[in-house]
C-alpha cells in the first residue's frame, strides 16, 4: 500500500523538471530531440484535487498532473490506504460524470482545488469478479501460485536481507561486518537466498467462490452475480451474495441454498467486500492494519508486481521444505482463472498481430504521442512475450494438439492463445543444404535479433510479426503472432511470398510495392541493393537479402519475415573451417572438424564498427583533398572530429539508428559532445551524404552471375565482405584483448558478461576459441579461464539438448542429474549411474534413453568434439580438473534454465569444510599471518553460523550420497527466452541529451534532462525493468559526480533492487550495482552499511567468478579505505595487503599499479604502527616508480619524500602528513584521474588484488595515536581520490560488458 508513493512520484517530479527545460532551450546547443519534448510539455501543470467520498474519511486530497488521464486518478484513489475498498465507481465534477479515458486538462473548469465526487457504481459480473480477486490480494488471503512460466522465487530481491542483517548488527555492537574476512574461502551458495522472514499476519482464513456459484437463471435476472464463502479469522463461515448493489450475507449454508439477505440482527451488507468483512469480523481491522505495516516495512520495489519485464529466476533455490517456498492450502487457487477471465475465458484471448500492428500505426508527431505509443509498445511486448513463453512450455510438454498431427515431430505446428508455434529445427528440409537442424536453430535466434533491429528502426509502413524464441528442455520453440494471409492458399501461378525467395531459392519474387519500404530498411542496415538469380537464370534486383521475405498480408500491410540474413556471411571463417560453398566437403557433418552449419553471419555491431572505420577513412581522404584546396578548410576539422566518433550526420532516414549508434559506441565517448554543436557550421562541413557504404548480404551464398559486368560487380561485393571479415579478425579481436590486457575496460566476470562484451564489440561467440588463444600471459589469465569455461558450458548445453530433446518430461531430471554427475562429479564418483525409476521407464517404452549409457569419459569426448567443431579450439586434455566446478555449474544451470536445491555439492572426494561455516578454512592461512586473526576468526564463526544456518541447516540429508547430483536436486526447469522488444528511443534521446549537456558543463539543464529521461524510462517501461535498472545506475553515477550524494545513494539502491529482480540476484550488473551502492553510501557517511554491501558483492563474486577477479583489486582497496575511515587501521592494512596480492598476481610485482598500492599500503602500515614495514613497502614503491617512470616523475618524487619521512620516525609522519597532504592526492597517474569526474575514460583504472603480507603486525600503540588520527583525517581525501576512479572502472564494465 506504500507502493503508491513510488508510483506517483515519477509523475509528480517529472513535470517540475519539464517546465524549465523550455526556458533553458535558448542556451542548449541544438539538443534537438528534447527541444520538442520541452515545447510540448511546457503546458503541464500539477495541482491538488479534493475528492468527496461516500464513506469515511469522507474526503481526500490528491496531487494530479494536467496530462494524466482520469483513469490514472482512479488508480491513485484505488491505491491510497484510506480508499482501498473502492474499485467500482466513477468520478463526477459539478454533478456531471467524467469519462475515464479523457485527460484531466480536457475536463471543463477543473483547476487547482476543484472538487470531485466519487460515486459508487452498480457492479457487473466482471467488476464483481475482479473486486473479489483484488480483496483476496489485499487481505493476504491468496496462497502461493505454481506458475508454468515463472520458476521458484522468481523476481526475488536480496537487498532487504543484506540491509536487515546490517541493522541487526548495528543494534548489537558497533563492529563492522568485515572482521576476519577470508579472501580465499570458496563461495557459499546460501549467499543467494534471502533470509527467512516472519510469516505475514493472517486477517481471514479464506475467501473463495461458494459451492452455489454461479447464480441460476432466475436469480441472474434479479441482479445476483456471484456467490462467495468467507471464513473469518474467528473461524465463522459466511455465505455471501455478490449483487449489482454490492455484497450481503445470505441465508445459504453448505447444504441449503437461500441466497437472499439475512434478516436482522445478523443482516450485513456493504458496497465493498472489504467493508463487509470488516463489519463481520471483530479482529479484522487490527490484523489488517498489522498486515499493512508488515508490507510497508518491506522495500516497495521488492514487492511491486513485475508487469513489463520477465522476472529473473534464480538458479539456486531453497529446498521444497523451506519456509520460503511452503505450499499452502487455498481452494480459490484453482478458481482464479475463472475469477480473472470469466466462465467463457474469452476475455484473455487477444489478436496479437492486430495489436502489434495497430500500435505501430499510432501517431508519433508530438512527444506526448511518442510517450503513449512507446508505453503501449513496451507493455504489449511484455504481455506477448509472456503469453508466447507460456504457450511454448505447454507445446514442449505435449499439452497442445498439433495442427498437422500426421507430420514428423519436428515439422508439427501449433496454435495456442493466438500464437503460432513451430520447432526451431529443420522439420521440412528448408535448411538441408545449410546444415539441417543446426542451421534452423541458429536461424531462429538470428531472426529474433533481426526482428528486434527492425522494431528498433521503426520504419513507417513496414511491419514485423511478434517473435519469441524459447529454449526449454532441449527443444527450441518459435512463437510468432499470426500474420493475416500467411496460411492462405494462393491461386495457381501466384507465389506464397511477394518479395524475396520462395520455397528455397528457386523462385524469386520482386513485387514493386515492397521496394520503398525495403529500401529504407536496407539503407539503415547498410545492405546493398543487388541482383540475384532464380533457377531459370532470370535476374531480379532486390533491396535486401534473398532470404529476407516480404509478404503482403490480407490486412493490406507489408510484413517482413525471416530476418536471419541481414548481414553477410563470415567468409573467412567458412573457408577456414570447411563450410563455404567452395569448400571441398559440404556440411553434413562428414568431417570431424567442420563447423556444424553454414549460418555463420557477421554481427550487425561489426557492420556498424566497420562502417565507422570506412567513414573515417573517407573523411580523411576528403580532408586531404581540401588541404590541397585551402579555400574550404574552415571547419573541416570539426567534421573530422564529429565523424571520428561515429556520430553520423547521415540522411534523416537513419536518424533513429544513429541515436543507437551513439549509445552503442563506447559509453565514455566524450567525443559525442561534438554531436550537437550549433548547426551554423554545417555549410562548411563535409557533406556526409556523399559517403556510401553497404554490403551485399548474398555474397558467397551461391548466387551465379551471368554477364561479365555482373561477375565484376559480384567480385567487388565479395571483396568488400572479405575486408569486413578481415576487420573483425585483424582489428576488433586484438583490440578487445588489448583493452582487457591494459585494464582499459572493466573485466567480464562470467559467461553472460563476456558474451555481451563480445556482442557489443561485434564479435561472434564462435570466436571464443580465438580469444582463448589470444589471452596469453598472467594478465589475461582470467580472460582465458572465462573463455574456456564459456566454451565448455556451451558445448555441454548442446550435448545435453541432444539427450533432452525428445525425452518425456518425467525422465528429464534423471537425465540432467546424470549428465551433471558425468561433467562435474567424476572426481567423487568416476562411474556415476543414472538414478531412474524402472516403473517410470516402463510407462514410456518408446523413449530414447541413450543418456543412461553416458559415462564421464564419453561425455568428455562429446564435449571435446563439440568444442573443436563449434569453436575450432583444441582444449587441453586436462580441462576437467582445471575447470572451476561451482562456476561451471552456475553457467550450465543458467543456460539450461535449471533451478537447483541449495546444498553443499561435493565435486571431489576430499573432505571439504561445509559452506555453512566457510571461515573454518581460514585458520590455516590466517593463523600463520598474525595472531590477531586467530581470535577474530572464532568470533565471526559464531556470527556466520547464526546467519547462514537458515536454509542451509535444513539442507537435505543426503549430502553424503556417493553422487554429486541426484534427480531430486533439480527442483524445476524454467524456459530461456529470447525476445524482440525494442528499446524506447525517446527515453534514450533524453538521457543522451542530458549527458551531453553535463559534458558541456550546463549542469542545471543537464540535470533537468536526466530527470526527464528518468521519468520517461519509468513511464514507458514501468518501474521494474532492466532498462530502468540501467538508467538508475547511470544516473546514480552522474549524481555522484555532481556531488548529489543522497540522490546518488537512492538511485543506486533502486538500481540494485530492480536489477536483482529482472536480471538476477547474481548477475554481473547486479554485483556492480551493489559496489556502486557501497561506494556512494560511504561517500554519504554510511560506511558500515557500505561495507555490508561490499561484503555481499564479494560473496557474489566468489560464486560468479571465484576469488581474485582483476576488478576486485579496486573493490578490496575501496573496502580498505572505508576501514581506515572507521579507524580500524589493523583490519584495513590486511585489506590493502589482500588487494596488493591480487594486483601482483595479475599485473606483476613491478607494475605501476603495484607501486601505487605499495604506496598506500605503506601509509596503512604506518597507521598500524608498523613503521619498519611501512619503510620497506614505501621503498619498494619508490623503486618501481623510479624504474618505470624515471626520477623526475611526480610520483617518484612523492614516494621519495615519504620514504625519507618514514625513515625518520612516527612523529614526523604526523607533521609531514599535513604539508604533503595537498600534493599527496596526486599519488599515481592512475589515481589522479577521475578526481573531479569519476566518469571513466577508457583506459584508466585503478587495479590491485587479494593476499597478505606475512610480516608480523604490532598491536596499536597509544603514544602517537592522536597524531596518526590527524594524519588519517588528512588521508581521507586521498582515500576518496583513490576510490573514485577505482569504482568507476567497473561501472565502465557495466558499460562495456553489460550494455
Amino acid at each position: 500500500m506504500a507502493d503508491l508513493n513510488d508510483i506517483e512520484n515519477p509523475a509528480e517530479s517529472a513535470p517540475t523538471s519539464q517546465n524549465p527545460v523550455v526556458d533553458d532551450h535558448a542556451t542548449t546547443n541544438g539538443v534537438t530531440q528534447v527541444e520538442e519534448a520541452g515545447a510540448d510539455q511546457g503546458n503541464e501543470t500539477i495541482f491538488q484535487l479534493t475528492v468527496h467520498l461516500p464513506h469515511d474519511p469522507k474526503k481526500i486530497q490528491i496531487m494530479v498532473s494536467s496530462q494524466e488521464a482520469i483513469h490514472d486518478v482512479r488508480q491513485s484513489i484505488i491505491e491510497l490506504p484510506g480508499t482501498l475498498q473502492y474499485s467500482c465507481f466513477h468520478l463526477e465534477h459539478r454533478g456531471k460524470r467524467i469519462n475515464d479515458f479523457i485527460q484531466i486538462s480536457e475536463v471543463k473548469g477543473l483547476t487547482n482545488d476543484s472538487e470531485l465526487t466519487l460515486v459508487e457504481d452498480p457492479y457487473t459480473e466482471k467488476e464483481a469478479r475482479l473486486h473479489t480477486v483484488r480483496v483476496r490480494e489485499l487481505v493476504g488471503a491468496a496462497g502461493d501460485r505454481t506458475d508454468t512460466l515463472h520458476g521458484i522465487l522468481s523476481g526475488i530481491s536480496l537487498h532487504d536481507s543484506v540491509t536487515a542483517a546490517e541493522l541487526v548488527q548495528n543494534g548489537a555492537s558497533s563492529a563492522h561486518s568485515m572482521t576476519g574476512y577470508d579472501f580465499e574461502a570458496p563461495g557459499v551458495l546460501s549467499t543467494l537466498l534471502p533470509e527467512i522472514q516472519e510469516p505475514p499476519p493472517k486477517t481471514v482464513k479464506s475467501i473463495s467462490v461458494s459451492v452455489w456459484n454461479p447464480p441460476p437463471y432466475h436469480l441472474r435476472q434479479k441482479g445476483h452475480l456471484l456467490y462467495l464463502t468467507v471464513t473469518t479469522g474467528e473461524g465463522e463461515q459466511y455465505q455471501i451474495t455478490s449483487h449489482v448493489s454490492g455484497f450481503f450475507v445470505n441465508k445459504s449454508t453448505n447444504s441449503k441454498f437461500d441466497p437472499f439477505p439475512r434478516g436482522p440482527p445478523k443482516a450485513q451488507s456493504a458496497h465493498s467486500l472489504l467493508t463487509l468483512i470488516s463489519n463481520l469480523s471483530p479482529s479484522f481491522d487490527a490484523s489488517f492494519k498489522k498486515l499493512q505495516d508488515y508490507n510497508n516495512a518491506k522495500e516497495p520495489l521488492a514487492t511491486f508486481q513485475i508487469t513489463n519485464a520477465t522476472p529473473s529466476n534464480p538458479w539456486i533455490v531453497p529446498s521444497s521444505t523451506s519456509p520460503l517456498t511452503t505450499h499452502q492450502a487455498d481452494i480459490t487457487r484453482t478458481q482464479e482463472s475463472f475469477l480473472i477471465s470469466g466462465i467463457e475465458n474469452t476475455e484473455t484471448l487477444r489478436d496479437w498481430n492486430e495489436e502489434f500492428q495497430s500500435t505501430r500505426e499510432l501517431p508519433k508527431e508530438t512527444v506526448q504521442d511518442r510517450v503513449f505509443r512507446e508505453r503501449l509498445t513496451s507493455k504489449l511486448f511484455a504481455d506477448y512475450n509472456e503469453a508466447a513463453a507460456r504457450g511454448a512450455i505447454l507445446v514442449a510438454r505435449g499439452e497442445v494438439a498439433p495442427l498437422n498431427p500426421t507430420e514428423s515431430r519436428d515439422a508439427q505446428i501449433f496454435v495456442y492463445n493466438n500464437v503460432f508455434f513451430s520447432f526451431g529445427a529443420d522439420g521440412v528440409g528448408t535448411f538441408a543444404s545449410e546444415g539441417g537442424d543446426e542451421a534452423a536453430r541458429v536461424a531462429t535466434g538470428k531472426d529474433v535479433l533481426g526482428v528486434r533491429m527492425v522494431n528498433q528502426l521503426d520504419i513507417e509502413g513496414l511491419f514485423t510479426p511478434g517473435t519469441v524464441v524459447v529454449d526449454y528442455l532441449g527443444k527450441r520453440l518459435v512463437g510468432q503472432s499470426i500474420v493475416p494471409g500467411i496460411f492462405k492458399q494462393r491461386e495457381p501461378g501466384e507465389n506464397q511470398i511477394d518479395y524475396g525467395a520462395v520455397d528455397g531459392k528457386e523462385i524469386v519474387a520482386a513485387d514493386e510495392r515492397f521496394v520503398p519500404v525495403f529500401e529504407k530498411l536496407s539503407k539503415a542496415l547498410k545492405v546493398k541493393k543487388h541482383p540475384v538469380w532464380d533457377k531459370e537464370g532470370k535476374c531480379h534486383v532486390l533491396e535486401g537479402s534473398v532470404e529476407t521475405k516480404g509478404l503482403l498480408g490480407t490486412d493490406g500491410r507489408k510484413y517482413v519475415l525471416d530476418l536471419y540474413r541481414i548481414t553477410p556471411l563470415d567468409i573467412t571463417w567458412m573457408e577456414e573451417y570447411g563450410t563455404a560453398i567452395s569448400s571441398p566437403e559440404q556440411v553434413n557433418g562428414s568431417a570431424e572438424t567442420t563447423y556444424p552449419h553454414r549460418m555463420t553471419v557477421l554481427r550487425p555491431e561489426l557492420i556498424d564498427a566497420y562502417w565507422k572505420f570506412k567513414m573515417r577513412e573517407w573523411v580523411n581522404g576528403e580532408l586531404e583533398k581540401r588541404r590541397q584546396n585551402p579555400m574550404e578548410t574552415s571547419n573541416t576539422s570539426e567534421a573530422a572530429k564529429k565523424l571520428a566518433n561515429g556520430a553520423s550526420a547521415e540522411a534523416p532516414a537513419s536518424k533513429s539508428e544513429d541515436n543507437s549508434e551513439v549509445k552503442e559506441g563506447k559509453e565514455a565517448d566524450a567525443g559525442s559532445t561534438d554531436l550537437d554543436k550549433s548547426p551554423d557550421f554545417d555549410k562548411d562541413r563535409i557533406d556526409v551524404s556523399n559517403f556510401c557504404f553497404a554490403l551485399n548480404p548474398d555474397a558467397f551464398s551461391g548466387q551465379e552471375p551471368h554477364t561479365d559486368d555482373e561477375k565484376e560487380q559480384m567480385a567487388k561485393d565479395e571483396q568488400e565482405v572479405r575486408l569486413a571479415c578481415e576487420f573483425l579478425r585483424a582489428t576488433l579481436l586484438p583490440e578487445l584483448v588489448n583493452d582487457l590486457k591494459e585494464g582499459d575496460v572493466g573485466f567480464p566476470m562470467d559467461g553472460q558478461s563476456l558474451s555481451r562484451l563480445l556482442h557489443k564489440r561485434g564479435i561472434n561467440i564462435r570466436y571464443l576459441g580465438k580469444i582463448a588463444l589470444l589471452a596469453e600471459g598472467k594478465r589475461l589469465e582470467s580472460l582465458r579461464i572465462l573463455s574456456v569455461q564459456e566454451i565448455v558450458s556451451r558445448a555441454f548445453k548442446h550435448v545435453a539438448n541432444k539427450y533432452l530433446r525428445y525425452l518425456p518430461i518425467p525422465l528429464t531430471a534423471a537425465c540432467i542429474s546424470h549428465l551433471l554427475n558425468c561433467l562435474l562429479g567424476a572426481d567423487l564418483n568416476p562411474k556415476p549411474k543414472a538414478e531412474i525409476d524402472d516403473a517410470m521407464i516402463s510407462l514410456y517404452p518408446e523413449a530414447d534413453l541413450a543418456f543412461m549409457k553416458v559415462s564421464p569419459k564419453s561425455l568428455r569426448e562429446e564435449i571435446d568434439n563439440q568444442i573443436i567443431r563449434r569453436f575450432q579450439y583444441t582444449i587441453d586434455k586436462a580441462w576437467p580438473s582445471a575447470i572451476k566446478p561451482l562456476q561451471l555449474l552456475r553457467e550450465v544451470s543458467l543456460k539450461l534454465g535449471l533451478q537447483l536445491e541449495v546444498k553443499e555439492y561435493r565435486f571431489t572426494t576430499q573432505p571439504t569444510q561445509s559452506p555453512v561455516e566457510p571461515i573454518a578454512s581460514s585458520n590455516g592461512t590466517a593463523g600463520k599471518e598474525n595472531g590477531a586473526n586467530g581470535q577474530t576468526t572464532s568470533s565471526s564463526k559464531k556470527k556466520k553460523k547464526a546467519r547462514d544456518g537458515s536454509p542451509e541447516s535444513v539442507a537435505s540429508s543426503n549430502v553424503c550420497s556417493p553422487q554429486t547430483f541426484s534427480p531430486d536436486d533439480i527442483l524445476n526447469i524454467v524456459p530461456v527466452i529470447k525476445e524482440a522488444s525494442p528499446r524506447s528511443s525517446l527515453a534514450e534521446e533524453a538521457l543522451e541529451a542530458g549527458r551531453i549537456s553535463i559534458m558541456q558543463n550546463q549542469k542545471k539543464l543537464g540535470q533537468e534532462l536526466l530527470l526527464e529521461s528518468l521519468s520517461l524510462h519509468e513511464q514507458i517501461y514501468g518501474i521494474i525493468h532492466p532498462e530502468v535498472a540501467r538508467v538508475y545506475n547511470t544516473l546514480s553515477m552522474l549524481y555522484y559526480q555532481l556531488e548529489e550524494k543522497e540522490a546518488a545513494v537512492e538511485l543506486a539502491r533502486k538500481a540494485v533492487l530492480v536489477s536483482e529482480r529482472t536480471l538476477g540476484i547474481d548477475n554481473a550488473e547486479t554485483l556492480l550495482s551493489y559496489l556502486n551502492l557501497g561506494l556512494f553510501g560511504h561517500a554519504n557517511g554510511e560506511t558500515k552499511l557500505a561495507l555490508k554491501y561490499i561484503k555481499h558483492a564479494l560473496g557474489l563474486w566468489k560464486i560468479i567468478y571465484g576469488p581474485n577477479h582483476p576488478d576486485s583489486i579496486t573493490t578490496i582497496n575501496n573496502a580498505a579505505v572505508m576501514l581506515q575511515h572507521l579507524k580500524d587501521y589493523h583490519e584495513s592494512r590486511l585489506w590493502f595487503e589482500a588487494s596488493l596480492k591480487i594486483c601482483e598476481d595479475v599485473y606483476g610485482k613491478h607494475s605501476i599499479n603495484a607501486a601505487t598500492l605499495l604506496f598506500q599500503l605503506a601509509q596503512a602500515l604506518a597507521l598500524d604502527q608498523d613503521s619498519k614495514g611501512a619503510v620497506n613497502r614505501m621503498r619498494e614503491s619508490y623503486n618501481i616508480f623510479l624504474s618505470e617512470l624515471g626520477p623526475n616523475d611526480k610520483n617518484t618524487k612523492e614516494a621519495e619524500s615519504w620514504l625519507e619521512q618514514l625513515t625518520q620516525n612516527a612523529v614526523s609522519i604526523a607533521k609531514h602528513a599535513k604539508d604533503v597532504q595537498a600534493r599527496r592526492i596526486r599519488v599515481s597517474p592512475r589515481v589522479t584521474l577521475g578526481q573531479t569526474q569519476p566518469q571513466p575514460q577508457v583506459g584508466q583504472t585503478t587495479q590491485a588484488a587479494t593476499g597478505r603480507d606475512p610480516r608480523n603486525s604490532m598491536g596499536l600503540d597509544s603514544r602517537s595515536i592522536d597524531e596518526l588520527l590527524k594524519f588519517i583525517e588528512g588521508s581521507d581525501q586521498t582515500a576518496k581520490a583513490k576510490k573514485r576512479p577505482g569504482r568507476s572502472n567497473p561501472k565502465r564494465r557495466g558499460g562495456a560488458a553489460v550494455s
